[in-house]
């Protein structure tokens, strides 16, 4: 069989953007006819007059003159705009978004009054709903009209991702995202999302978004895509049907027997394909969220359980549910801890045998200065002298939690939060250049026991209880 090309994230992530761009521009071009912001698309939002002009565009918009047709127009007017301008373009944008365009403060006090004076029950709810028309400023009533054009929603997921870009530098743009955050809470609640299984034969758009989006284990080319969809593989999404080709979260899932421990044996394209009716065990290794402009909204949780009761009608011969994850705060923290001082991060024994295997005093504060550079993975003795240091540490980690009694690790906030419980440590479980920068090489399993799921789920909300075999709270000595 003929390799197919290698295709880097970078350059594809490239492509699907300016794909997307044409494609959106072209589709809103048709609907706005003559282009009414065409002076001011030329001359940008650099001056104060160009912003005004900006703002009289909203009120029109606003203002809704000439019917449906003529509301669809403007609003694609405004949204090839935005597309056209480049980052300090889009920043002028929502700042005049930001700064005007809020709830009226003279009738919300009015609203408000006349909810306090309601005496009657038809009366008061009367009073409610125009209370609660008072408080929708006009800047949501804008955004929504986008929602009338194809691809509406994808732009205003993509506008809110901006707008956290800008944040930092542009304080005033909070309001804007987190109104559009508002608006997608219910949009995008789970009971509206599609779940689908994505295979080799889906479109090719749909493949492409998988490699460019993989936020966990890179693709490296269509062979490696091909054999993460394979018969012994599974990949499942969640797609909200105003945004049909855009996943907005995927899991991949290898069928194997037993507990798999190593991602690169995991993902070796020369393995044998097997049979998934001889696999006893799914293994989730990858869950990627794909759309910033969605940061806020919950999906994996009910992913995670949607895609587990999916395999178990399909394959019920699958006993057990795990995942092998990564464990992206352990160095940091390990830093951090050796930083503050806290004692006891490497005993007496583990201290002589690292003294033994580097032909020096291993002196206090030593630990990530020996772990910044991954040569010390080929050096067998220190290898071996770190194994348990690391081990006991990592499950230090994984079990220790924040002032809010939360877990210090993402992922462990995420499958605890799941139901799961922190079942086996890896050792060496991914040797790429990102695993030994993040958690020295080391993965972890969380496991769902489906029956212990909801019990391991409402301990875990009421009081933060982790779950955990022993042998991870004996490594971690607790």
């Amino acid at each position: 069989m003929v390799a197919l090309p290698t295709l880097p994230n970078i350059s594809i992530s490239g492509t699907l953007l300016e794909r997307g761009l044409r494609s959106l521009v072209g589709a809103w071009r048709g609907i706005a006819g003559g282009d009414e912001t065409a002076q001011l698309a030329r001359d940008g939002l650099t001056d104060p007059k160009g912003v005004e002009r900006l703002r009289a565009l909203f009120v029109e918009c606003l203002e809704a003159r000439g019917g449906e047709v003529s509301a669809r127009a403007r609003a694609a007017a405004l949204g090839r705009l935005y597309l056209g301008f480049d980052d300090a373009g889009k920043k002028a944008f929502l700042q005049a978004l930001a700064n005007g365009f809020s709830a009226d403060e003279v009738a919300l006090d009015k609203a408000i009054a006349d909810v306090q004076r309601a005496a009657e029950p038809a009366t008061r709810h009367k009073a409610q709903r125009v209370l609660r028309a008072a408080l929708t400023p006009p800047r949501q009533r804008l955004l929504t009209q986008f929602t009338a054009l194809p691809q509406g929603v994808k732009f205003l997921v993509d506008m809110r991702a901006d707008a956290l870009r800008f944040r930092k530098e542009a304080p005033e743009l909070a309001i804007v995202e987190a109104g559009l955050e508002d608006l997608f809470v219910g949009w995008f609640d789970v009971g509206f999302l599609e779940l689908q299984r994505i295979s080799w034969n889906s479109p090719a758009a749909l493949l492409e978004k998988l490699i460019a989006y993989e936020a966990v284990h890179a693709i490296e080319s269509w062979d490696d895509l091909r054999n993460r969809l394979d018969a012994d593989r599974r990949c499942y999404a969640f797609f909200h049907p105003r945004m049909p080709l855009e996943p907005l979260i995927f899991v991949e899932v290898a069928l194997v027997r037993g507990i798999a421990g190593n991602v690169q044996a995991l993902l070796d394209q020369a393995q044998p394909v097997m049979d998934p009716q001889e696999a006893d065990t799914a293994i989730f290794y990858s869950i990627s969220n794909t759309q910033t402009g969605l940061r806020g909204i919950s999906f994996g949780n009910f992913l995670i359980k949607r895609v587990v009761d999916d395999l178990s009608r399909d394959l019920p011969n699958l006993k057990q549910f795990s995942t092998l994850s990564p464990i992206p705060g352990f160095r940091k923290w390990l830093e951090e801890t050796v930083t503050e001082g806290t004692p006891d991060l490497v005993d007496g024994r583990a201290r002589d045998d690292l003294s033994h295997a580097l032909g020096q005093r291993f002196a206090k504060g030593m630990l990530p200065t020996l772990l910044k550079d991954h040569a010390w993975t080929d050096n067998a003795a220190l290898t071996d002298a770190l194994k348990p240091v690391l081990l006991r540490l990592s499950a230090r980690y994984l079990l220790s939690t924040d002032k809010k009694n939360k877990p210090l690790d993402p992922v462990a906030r995420f499958h605890l939060s799941n139901g799961a419980e922190v079942y086996r440590l890896n050792w060496m479980g991914d040797r790429s250049r990102n695993g030994l920068k993040q958690s020295a090489g080391l993965m972890v399993n969380y496991l769902y026991r489906l029956d212990d799921i909801d019990q391991n789920h409402e301990r875990f909300v009421h009081d933060g209880t982790i779950a955990a075999s022993g042998e991870v709270r004996r490594q971690a000595d607790f």
